[in-house]
Parts: C-alpha cells; structure tokens; sequence
C-alpha cells in the first residue's frame, strides 16, 4: 500500500522552488503518476514542462523559465553564462537558450537547455531570487571564456563593480584561473573599470 500523498511536505518543496516541483520530488511526497494527473485535470496543479509542475496557488514568477529549466537540469544544475547575466541583470545580453553548468555525469539532450559541465567550486555558487547561480566574477569569467562579445563583457564587468556585486580582486582571480585570452580580457577591462 503507498503512503498517502502529504500536501504539506509538496507545498514545502514547491515554496522553495517558485511554486515548481518535478514528478520525483512529488512522488517521494506520495503524489503517483495518477495523482499528478487527477490534481493537473481539476486545476490544483500547471504541468509547465514534462515532469515539472506548479502549485496553482503560487502565481508566475518573472524567472519562472529558468526554474523550469534548473529543475530539468537536476538538482545539482546551476543557472549560468549568458542566463546568469541576465538574473543578474549585467549586460543585455538575450541568451537563445538557458545555460546551466552540470555534473559531468548528467544527460546532454534536454531541448532549450545550454549545458555546460565546468567544473565549480562551492564559492562559485550562490543564489539569486531562490535560484543557484554563478557568482558574477565566475560568471564574467565564463562568458569571457563563451564568446560573448568584449562590449557585453566589459558593460557586465562595469555593471557587476558599480553595484558591489563583486570586487576588482575577485574578477582578477577568476581571469587568473582562466589564463589566456580570459586573462587578457578581463584584467584589461578591470583595470579600465
């Protein structure tokens, strides 16, 4: 006999999430397929992507497609490059598809997904309106590193230094690690900063 579905614990999960959840999270909450499809037909539950639902009661969010795509991506995901700029709101950068930053081992083919799978250190992550994110130094980096152009790198650059979302020396350890062109790109705009 399953456990009976505990709305508590799904609505505590989805608050964190902007009112998402995936099939898994609300199967190990004791919502079954069934269920899921029961609660989509009367209206309690949006199904907004294959396997990613929201509470009905929580309305949309302005960053509600990138919530949609971390929870596509896996929990370990991280929202990054050009979708990190754009949460942070440094450049006006309009990124064609939404990049995360992935575990080596996750799938590559999720449709609308940019997966990267760099390597991040935990000083790399942190969050931003409830989602993990690049910091903007390690951002800045990874576009530096993407293609992005030099203009968009450098009005980031200024943008993330005049609101104190990161520090000359930060961005100087991030084009360090870099090395390269990186390097060269970004110790150059710094110092212009």
């Amino acid at each position: 006999m399953s456990a009976a579905p505990d709305h508590q614990q799904l609505y505590e999960i989805a608050e964190e999430q902007a009112g998402h959840f995936t099939a898994g999270q609300a199967r190990r909450a004791g919502f079954g397929h069934s269920l899921l499809t029961y609660h989509v037909q009367t209206g309690r539950f949006l199904r907004t992507h294959r396997g990613v639902y929201r509470l009905t009661q929580f309305p949309g969010s302005p960053h509600e497609d990138l919530f949609v795509a971390w929870l596509r991506a896996g929990p370990d995901a991280v929202i990054s490059h050009q979708s990190a700029l754009a949460l942070f709101e440094l450049s006006d950068v309009l990124p064609a598809a939404t990049h995360v930053i992935v575990p080596r081992t996750a799938s590559r083919r999720r449709r609308g997904l940019q997966q990267h799978t760099n390597r991040l250190e935990p000083s790399d992550v942190t969050r931003r309106n409830g989602l993990p994110v690049t910091t903007p130094s390690r951002t800045i980096a990874d576009v530096s590193a993407s293609g992005v152009s030099e203009e968009l790198i450098g009005q980031a650059v200024e943008e993330a230094l005049a609101r104190g979302l990161t520090t000359h020396e930060e961005l100087l350890a991030h084009a360090e690690r870099r090395g390269g062109r990186v390097r060269d790109v970004l110790e150059r705009l710094v110092a212009e900063s």
